[in-house]
């Protein structure tokens, strides 16, 4: 079955933030952010903005009824800038005015004075200066200090990961329209509705049964609007309460890149131990995450890069520590994956070190280490893996020995055009590791027609996950899927919702509309064995439409039987409420089950390398990906397969870049290059992992949000293992993205360089 939004997608019709219909009266709203990066501000001229045309409110932090905060976690991220500025974008004012032209032009006119402060850009500057955002986080397994010391080689380095912009095709945006009793009606695109109703009530003082938040679906999240949608609706909010008209923002593509947080870039040490068998015995990383100006989300990313550390690999004694560092960059954020493709790019190099050190193969090295069924993770929690069982199957289906043999007779062959390949296994948890955030409701009602209507705590953001939740109601009750409707995403018929993040959207709400769809299927089967006179309720069965008795047809159907319901009082609509069982995590013992399972899979990367020029291309990603029955093959393959370009794009080409005075440079699609239909592989191949292993996801399945994204670190390595078959005595830095000039650096040593200019 397709996505239930294919066809209005493709005619047009999806309704998206700036679809709505507005009403007569809305005003546009336009920020004045900080033009620099740290300083204090001094003052606000906002004389000129207000006599400019249209204008018909200028609004200061002082003009707020509620608090001047927006953070979720901890609350040290001002709306706007009030005593000091912290990064550049900071929002200073926000200008109302009857048009959004109007709106731009005056916010143009408001002008600040600033005293500038240090500006702090690197996330190890930050940690010397010891300004973190939250005390430091440590995982240990075992004794590693121990283990090096009996360990036949161990090796030491640096790694660095940079960020990504997150590039939905939607910007950020709200439409706010004032209700009775002074309550506001939020139309936010927004993955976390609850988050957004929650900070809206704080800024304006006005409780969050009087604030309604809406959302229809979104053109792309990422994770970058799980947290950070909440200043756009806040600011709108505050608009609303102050006018008592409807307010509307919606950001242009720079604005969005230049004031909003990225994936947050690392910069780590490692330590890694092996004996004499290649076996990794020791392992120490210690990760400085730059998590721009407060805290966002930084803290649980931080911690989720410690969850995913040591990858796919059983290390006996691990240590790693992780500082999470304040700078004066835009507060960086959730982003597909969460920290965890950071974890595992360090791994990955660190394994990549010690293979060309010990001149073997990375994949030789990995292989040796696959982690086990009973094998500890370092926090504790024992593993049910498939590690070795997809490694196996990939090897069998794309045969890497061949593929390598082709690869290194392809290079003998070729001077100046390099071919790598690369083998890149992944372990990705699946939950949300704060374990009261694994909850889920649903709303079902059956309306005396026969047709169905759903609500969940899900956002659409284009992964399908009403199209799952749809599935889920239609293969209960044994209907055409035309006669389900999942509606909005509402926070007055779903309460306390839990953000559309963590690749657990479609496991929590659709547990949920599974357990409320059975209810009401329960109470209707006893009506319909009353009414067949059967002999037993068990007998009863629903099968496109019709009611069976002992397997057998019969002339009541399901539009009879729920009129029937309705006439006999039974009740038709069920709330039902799913939290995931057996998952904890205690951070004092820095020990437990956080995760209720693992998605693991293998991939090999080829890719082609110019060494003249530094470009390059990926000939092919042939994967064995471990998503459990899909429920839906049409979806989960256009998941994985956009998860491995996204992480391509990340690993290669995606170079999000600061100046010194913290303003960003890729501040447009003209400087920020993302994979477009040239730079995608030119061969993507999934093939399901089969197994018969149960999981406890809904109906066998497993989430394929994120884990395909770090299949996307093989294509880094592929890059690195061609620059050395260019030229073996390089040894290109674990510095990522590895962009066509940093290949081009990478391809001469200096001898090379000099030998080309004649010297």
């Amino acid at each position: 079955m397709k996505n239930v939004d294919s066809k209005s997608h493709v005619r047009g019709e999806s309704v998206y933030l700036d679809d709505i219909p507005l009403i007569n009266g809305t005003l546009f709203a336009c920020v004045y952010d900080s033009p620099v990066a740290h300083g204090v501000l001094k003052k606000v001229e906002i004389e000129e903005a207000e006599k400019s045309k249209g204008v018909v409110k200028v609004i200061l932090a002082k003009d707020l009824i509620g608090e001047n905060e927006i953070g979720n976690i901890f609350h040290d991220e001002p709306l706007f800038a009030d005593d000091e500025v912290h990064f550049q974008g900071m929002p200073i004012a926000l200008v109302l005015a009857e048009t959004e032209e109007q709106a731009r032009i005056a916010a143009r006119k408001t002008t600040v004075e600033i005293e500038p402060l240090e500006i702090v850009t690197n996330p190890r500057i930050a940690f010397a200066k010891n300004d973190l955002i939250v005390p430091p986080k440590h995982f240990k397994l075992g004794d590693s200090e121990t283990a090096f010391k009996t360990s036949k080689y161990v090796f030491a380095g640096r790694a660095d990961v940079n960020g990504q912009e997150h590039l939905y095709i939607e910007t950020q945006g709200a439409y706010c329209i004032p209700t009775e009793q002074n309550g506001i009606k939020v139309y936010s695109s927004t993955q976390g509705p609850t988050a957004v109703q929650r900070c809206v009530s704080r800024v304006t003082g006005v409780p969050m049964h009087l604030i309604e938040v809406d959302v229809q679906r979104l053109g792309g999240g990422f994770g970058g609007k799980e947290d950070q949608a909440n200043a756009w609706a806040a600011m709108c909010a505050v608009g609303t309460q102050l006018t008592k008209r409807p307010v509307k923002y919606a950001l242009h593509r720079m604005e969005d890149m230049r004031m909003t947080g990225k994936r947050h870039p690392y910069s780590a040490d490692y330590r890694i131990g092996l004996d004499k068998d290649l076996k990794i015995v020791a392992y120490e990383v210690v990760f400085y995450q730059n998590a721009g100006a407060s805290a966002d989300l930084s803290p649980p990313v931080l911690e989720r890069t410690l969850f995913h550390c040591t990858n796919s690999y059983f290390i006996p004694n691990v240590t790693a520590t992780a500082y999470s560092c304040r700078t004066n960059l835009p507060p960086n954020t959730a982003f597909r994956g969460f920290g965890g493709p950071q974890g595992m790019f360090v791994i990955e190099s660190a394994i990549a070190h010690a293979a060309e050190k010990l001149r073997v193969s990375a994949s030789e090295i990995q292989q040796k280490n696959l982690i086990e069924s009973g094998d500890k993770f370092p926090y504790g929690q024992k593993a049910i893996s498939e590690a070795i069982t997809s490694w196996a199957q990939a090897d069998e289906k794309f045969d890497f020995a061949k593929l390598q043999e082709e690869t290194d007779d392809f290079n003998k062959q070729n001077k100046f055009i390099k071919k790598g390949v690369a083998v890149q296994p992944i372990c990705f948890g699946i939950s949300f590791t704060k374990t009261p955030m694994n909850q889920a409701r649903s709303l079902v009602h059956i309306y005396t027609d026969g047709s169905v209507a759903v609500s969940t705590g899900a956002v659409e953001m284009g992964q399908g996950v009403n199209t799952k939740i749809a599935q889920v109601a239609a293969r209960v009750f044994s209907l055409p899927i035309e006669r389900i409707k999942v509606h909005t995403t509402n926070t007055l018929r779903i309460a306390n919702t839990s953000p559309t993040a963590a690749s657990a959207a479609a496991d929590l709400n659709g547990r949920a509309t599974l357990i409320a769809c059975e209810t009401i299927l329960e109470r209707l089967r006893k009506l319909a064995a009353e009414l067949l006179k059967a002999e037993n309720v068990s007998d009863i069965s629903f099968l496109d439409g019709f009611i069976f008795n002992k397997n057998q047809p019969t002339d009541l159907d399901w539009v009879t039987l729920v009129n029937e319901a309705h006439l006999q009082r039974v009740n038709l609509s069920e709330h039902a409420h799913y939290a995931t069982a057996g998952i904890h995590f205690d951070w004092g013992k820095a020990s437990g089950h956080p995760f209720a399972y693992h998605v693991y899979g293998t991939a090999i990367i080829g890719v082609t390398v110019d060494c003249l020029r530094g470009i390059y291309e990926t000939d092919f990603v042939k994967t064995v990906h471990d998503f459990g029955s899909s429920m839906n093959k049409i979806v989960d393959y256009g998941q994985i397969e956009g998860g491995i370009v996204q992480g391509i794009g990340w690993l290669t080409m995606e170079e999000v870049v600061y100046d010194a005075d913290g303003k960003l440079r890729s501040n447009a699609l003209s400087t920020y290059k993302i994979p477009d239909i040239y730079s995608v592989p030119k061969q993507i191949e999934i093939v399901p992992l089969e197994t018969d292993r149960e999981n406890p996801a809904i109906f066998n399945s497993k989430a394929v949000g994120e884990p395909p994204l770090m299949y996307g670190i093989g294509a880094y390595f592929a890059i690195r293992n061609a620059v050395r078959a260019f030229n073996s005595e390089q040894s290109p830095a674990f510095v990522a993205p590895f962009t066509p000039e940093r290949v081009l650096m990478n391809l001469y040593s200096e001898a090379a360089r000099e030998m080309k200019a004649g010297k």
